[in-house]
């Protein structure tokens, strides 16, 4: 980035950021170097603080309707107050720790259709804050993310776009305020099955992922749509060690077994009729599937619990986002320094 120089805080003369990474690429869990690099101006400069923010967009559900809304959901600090003299060069190093559930971004070398993210450097200076530009950061995926995209990818789906969604998901423990959903459009042999449509979603933890899938069903002409929810732990170590595109073709099965389960399904589609062998229950070491269930405390009758009811400490975790800070000036201005990044 080249240096921008703070002329909003204390007007012309004052001092220039510009804030370098070491590797824009990362993980999941992984660290985010870097330094921010001061060159004073031409009087000197009270810094109250430089903060670093990870800045992305996500839909939310109002009352009014969907919404987009750009925040930061994770603030580190790279220095409090601090003097700046006139001609001062100072190389402030910082290290961000990508949240376990940072959502990914680039897959195969592409950023993938509808996310978004990077840092901001925000600088205080005379009670005025400068929230400078951009700097953008590819998350990649994790091995067991990989793998598993990988099997979509060779079962046929192919990728529609991705977004992240404001909330929670139901019997989830989260502790980000969003979740990530990757879309596919599925193969013709599952389109003809019903499924219209399929939802990935990482969860990821030092340890292990839940693994949340959501098949959108078209309804026919005389029968209503209906999702199927499915919901699977699967370790780290498993990574490598797994035939991942036999277990989501098993977890893809088993959604649409259940889907003829339900009541008003219709006529069956030749070829789904009793589930494959090996199919029927989920393969030793991979987990545990879970159904879609309703009710329980604080459960509004969806797996995905989209914009209200956020806990506590999800928002603590996050930094305090705050539904005012999704709002008027704050999104139209992070929203136009996202121009640059494409959809």
């Amino acid at each position: 980035m080249v240096f921008k120089k703070l002329l909003g805080a204390i007007g012309v003369g004052g001092p220039s950021v510009d804030t370098v990474l070491s590797n824009p690429s990362t993980y999941p869990g992984a660290p985010l170097t870097g330094n921010v690099n001061l060159v004073g101006g031409t009087q000197d400069a009270a810094i109250e603080h430089i903060t670093l923010g990870l800045i992305t967009r996500m839909e939310v559900e109002g009352g009014g309707g969907d919404y987009s809304a750009v925040t930061d959901f994770l603030r580190v600090p790279v220095t409090g107050p601090m003097r700046l003299a006139p001609g001062q060069q100072l190389s402030l190093p910082f290290r961000i720790d990508m949240p376990w559930e940072t959502p990914i971004t680039t897959v195969y070398g592409q950023t993938l259709r509808g996310m978004v993210m990077g840092v901001r450097t925000e600088v205080a200076i005379a009670r005025a804050i400068d929230k400078g530009d951009l700097d953008p950061v590819h998350v990649h995926p994790l091995p067991i993310h990989q793998r598993i995209l990988d099997a979509f990818a060779q079962l046929g789906f192919r990728f529609k776009s991705a977004d992240l969604e404001y909330g929670q998901i139901y019997g989830v423990h989260q502790t980000l305020p969003f979740y990530q959903e990757i879309e596919y459009f599925p193969p013709q042999h599952y389109a003809q099955a019903g499924i219209n449509e399929v939802e990935l979603t990482f969860v990821t933890s030092p340890h292990q992922v839940e693994v949340v899938l959501e098949f959108d069903k078209r309804g026919g002409l005389f029968t209503q749509g209906h999702d199927t929810y499915g919901r699977y732990t699967v370790s780290h170590a498993d990574a490598d060690t797994t035939d991942w595109r036999q277990v989501v073709d098993g977890w893809v099965r088993q959604a649409v077994d259940r889907r003829k389960s339900m009541p008003g399904f219709g006529h069956q589609q030749p070829g789904y009729g009793a589930p494959q062998p090996g199919y029927g229950a989920p393969q030793p070491g991979y987990g545990h599937h879970g159904h879609y269930r309703r009710g329980g405390p604080g459960h509004h009758g969806h797996y995905r619990h989209r914009g209200h009811g956020m806990g506590g400490a999800a928002m603590g975790v996050a930094g305090g986002l705050a539904a005012g800070y999704l709002a008027g000036e704050a999104i139209e201005e992070a929203g136009e320094s996202f121009e640059d990044f494409g959809e």
